[in-house]
């Protein structure tokens, strides 16, 4: 079966073959036909290629290889229709299902661009304008809102671009200032490769907190959360200059001398939106040591110590935020790290922590874990960490969060919000991200995005996976369940979420999310976006500007 010929010539039917021939020509040949990540094994389920994709599938760092690869599955498809190529993410060796699904475009692009060059970008901006083409822009497909996924579409594919540079003496170009300490990344550098990097240079960068994702992408742009952000701040406080092709295909450099307007914007505006980004240089810092805390026990086999560890984090989280802790945790487990305290002082710190798991392995529960240990450095403890708690991959689902602030924490609120939590865990899978950027002093206004960041103690996910071959309804319904889930919370905290994990239904757009993504810094991104982007020629889901109406968002379901 010839799976990819049923969908070939399908959209974008006024762009003829000569058109699409002459762009290729122009880009040295490296215009790259978009198809479905699991193709192979609708046209040959025994071929080697099929074999690598069924090991692969749900690999974050494989998926991101491939043009049509998504970090969440179903942004490979058109949800609203049901056309998709998928496997079963549970079995991808159960192949003989496929014949009865079919293997459809979905919303991957119909052709991509493999940015080497600014120029690539300016001759795409150029193609779009002449014949009416979508532009997707693509790095790693590390996005849960599906904002790189566009329907009958050219797609700027940026995840080729490997440059990183170290320099002591960094001076952004224009400034009259000293040298920083900075590290240099082009476009496509992922976390793994950036912290492998740092480790080679003996220092520490501030980053993502999974392997895939890319470091001077959307996550940068939308904020830039990670584990160390407690302590050493966003992205956003870190970056010192960007490199960008604007709309009107020019290459333009901006940091805080200038093109300020775009500085800012870029620092929380939202990837995808002002340009396309073709590197960005951050703040270094020196090799750190890390003093690690684990916990981790069976909650399926009794479920009320899953309320009993939260209810220990809640009770600590304001004190161990001003101590410089980072921490994560789910229904079973948490991790905690700290570099600025020794490991006597840490271990005092975090006694309550050390008690409970010393406490559960004192009565025998089985599975009951400690660990207390020291990592000589970030990257070694990344290494540990990304082995361990991987972003789930390959598989589609619905997120929702929320900003936990601090005055959500007063003793006398404690069990209200412990209340809410458990409420939302009753329906979704949760995680609890204890490194908002309290601790760091940041520069007041010198980002947009929303000032909550800096006045909550944690930042909760809520996710709810659905089969590979969910109807439309089923995947409707996953959607409403994880944006109800997190209603409990919304009722007592403000409104504010991570716009890079949020609900992709965030309620009214005119009102509610862009509340809750930028504050009062929204107005600004705005009047940036008109000057930059006049024509909206790049637009993306809840995003500055964006055009719900847009037949860009067909593929999206209507919750």
């Amino acid at each position: 079966m010839d799976a990819f010929s049923s969908w070939n010539n399908t959209g974008l039917e006024s762009v003829g073959q000569p058109d699409w021939a002459l762009l290729n020509s122009t880009l040295g040949g490296r215009l790259v036909q978009g198809m479905p990540l699991a193709l192979q094994c609708f046209e040959d389920p025994s071929s080697s290629s099929c074999y690598a994709v069924q090991q692969g599938y749900t690999d974050e760092v494989f998926r991101s290889n491939h043009t049509g690869g998504y970090i969440n599955a179903q942004w490979e498809t058109c949800q609203s229709t049901g056309q998709s190529c998928l496997l079963d993410y549970t079995n991808t060796s159960a192949l003989d299902m496929l014949d009865k699904q079919g293997c459809e475009l979905g919303s991957v692009s119909q052709y991509y661009i493999d940015v080497h060059e600014a120029s690539d970008i300016s001759t795409a901006f150029a193609f779009s304008r002449e014949h009416n083409v979508p532009i997707a822009v693509k790095n790693t497909g590390h996005d849960y809102k599906g904002r790189s996924s566009v329907p009958n579409s050219l797609g700027l594919w940026t995840h080729n671009l490997k440059d990183i540079s170290y320099s002591t003496e960094f001076v952004p170009e224009g400034c009259n200032t000293s040298g920083y300490s900075a590290v240099t990344m082009s476009a496509g550098v992922q976390w793994n490769e950036a912290y492998s990097f740092a480790e080679l240079n003996n220092i520490t960068l501030a980053g993502g907190t999974d392997r895939s994702v890319g470091a001077s992408g959307g996550w940068l742009m939308g904020g830039g959360h990670g584990l160390l952000s407690n302590t050493m701040g966003l992205g956003v406080d870190r970056v010192l200059e960007f490199k960008i092709v604007t709309p009107d295909g020019e290459l333009r450099i901006a940091n805080a001398c200038q093109h300020q307007d775009l500085f800012y914007a870029l620092r929380g505006g939202g990837g995808g939106t002002f340009g396309v980004v073709l590197e960005s240089t951050s703040l270094a810092a020196p090799k750190i040591t890390v003093q690690t805390y684990i916990v981790s026990f069976n909650a399926s086999a009794d479920p009320s110590l899953t309320k009993a560890l939260w209810t220990l984090i809640v009770q600590n989280s304001e004190r161990w935020a001003s101590e410089g802790w980072n921490g994560v945790a789910s229904d079973s487990a948490t991790a905690w790290i700290n570099h600025l305290l020794s490991a006597e002082d840490a271990a005092k710190s975090i006694a309550p922590l050390l008690e409970f798991g010393k406490q559960l392995q004192g009565r025998g529960d089985v599975g009951a874990r400690v660990v207390a240990t020291t990592f000589p450095s970030w990257g070694t403890f990344f290494s540990m960490f990304s082995s361990n708690f991987a972003a789930l991959s390959g598989v589609p689902l619905a997120l929702a969060s929320r900003f936990i602030n601090k005055n959500n924490f007063a003793p006398e609120r404690q069990d209200e919000l412990v209340s809410a939590l458990l409420k939302t865990h009753e329906t979704t899978r949760m995680t609890l991200l204890c490194a908002m950027p309290t601790y760091f002093q940041h520069d007041a206004g010198a980002t947009s995005v929303t000032e909550h960041w800096r006045d909550s103690l944690m930042h909760v996910t809520a996710v709810s996976p659905w089969n590979w071959d969910a109807t439309t309804d089923e995947i409707v319904e996953h959607y409403h369940t994880a944006s109800a889930a997190v209603e409990a919370l919304r009722e007592i905290t403000p409104t504010a979420s991570y716009q890079n994990e949020a609900d992709v239904y965030e309620s009214d757009w005119k009102g509610i999310f862009v509340e809750s993504f930028w504050g009062s810094n929204y107005d600004s991104l705005l009047r940036i976006k008109q000057k930059y982007d006049p024509d909206g020629l790049l637009d993306c889901w809840q995003c500055v500007g964006w055009k719900p109406e847009s037949e860009r968002f067909e593929c999206y379901v209507e919750a």
